[in-house]
């Protein structure tokens, strides 16, 4: 009765030391796979994920994202300042309004690589 609780369990201990080797070898350091988790946790609030997907179609201002999206300013920006402290977004300033836009074509990439995922 035991055995079908431990199906996880080998019987050798580092049965494929090469495997094992090899995948140590290739393991990003601690301090990468930290950054990789932030990431993507920054990605698990739907409203910045809405933010992200506005800023496929068009660079906008702080004041054009809340129209759309239905919120106010001041939530909107704050996400927005999560969104650039990630190097998702960046901005740039035109007189007194500040543009938005994707940081570079890998967010779009996450993005769409990820609905693909759950449309499968």
């Amino acid at each position: 009765m035991e055995d079908q609780y431990n199906v996880d369990c080998c019987d050798f201990i580092h049965a494929h030391e090469d495997i094992v080797k090899k995948v140590q070898q290739e393991m990003p350091g601690e301090d990468a796979l930290y950054d990789l988790t932030e990431l993507f946790r920054i990605f698990g609030d739907s409203t910045r994920v809405r933010i992200l997907y506005v800023l496929f179609e068009s660079e906008m201002c702080v004041c054009d994202i809340a129209q759309l999206l239905g919120m106010t300013q001041s939530a909107i920006s704050h996400q927005l300042r999560a969104l650039k402290s990630a190097r998702l977004v960046k901005s740039r300033r035109e007189g007194k309004t500040v543009f938005y836009s994707l940081a570079d074509s890998h967010v779009q990439t996450i993005i769409d690589q990820g609905l693909e995922h759950v449309s499968e």
